[in-house]
């Protein structure tokens, strides 16, 4: 994703809508990924960023050009994401079949339900997880986040990242055991 120029996003700030739905075209995609991996199901997805957009559109005064826009873009969809799932007491990640096989666009029904496969797995692993180790594992594993664009997203030290990575992947690790052994 290409950072947008400083003038689109000053644009945005100062009301200019057409700017400001640049941004959303911008950030839409990412912004549902990540939102969609920390909550687990489609539909509280699509709420949670709508709830993002909102909250981007509000704070974006706020925005002072210290960190990329994706950084601060990230920060609110994660943040919104965890408070959501502690509003609602939704912990448990749920895997929507119909929309991963949509999402995919895979060329034969194996190669699909192959893919299903791994979804359902990345989801049960992500379901094991508390809502701030999900928001690292996804923002680290999926989207791609270096330790330091974490700590800056999340705005948490560093060490907070490695340790909440780390404790992540063990209890990952060993879901992954527990789902395999129930399997055979």
């Amino acid at each position: 994703m290409v950072e947008l120029a400083q003038e689109i996003i000053r644009q945005a700030q100062a009301g200019d809508l057409r700017a400001f739905e640049q941004i959303y075209r911008t950030h839409v995609g990412f912004v549902s990924n990540v939102v969609y991996r920390v909550v687990g199901n489609m539909e509280d997805a699509q709420e949670v960023t709508q709830d993002v957009f909102m909250n981007i559109y509000r704070k974006l005064n706020n925005f002072r050009f210290e960190s990329s826009l994706k950084t601060w873009v990230y920060r609110i969809s994660v943040n919104c994401a965890i408070n959501h799932i502690k509003r609602t007491g939704k912990h448990k990640n749920t895997v929507e079949y119909a929309d991963v096989f949509a999402a995919q666009g895979a060329d034969s029904v194996r190669e699909s339900m192959h893919q299903m496969d791994n979804e359902k797995l990345v989801s049960q692993l992500l379901a094991g997880l508390s809502p701030e180790q999900r928001a690292v594992i996804v923002l680290r594993s999926i989207e791609g986040l270096s330790y330091h664009e974490i700590a800056q997203t999340l705005k948490i030290p560093i060490n907070t990242v490695r340790s909440r990575i780390k404790r992540a992947r063990e209890a990952m690790l060993a879901l992954r055991q527990e789902v395999v052994k129930n399997e055979l």
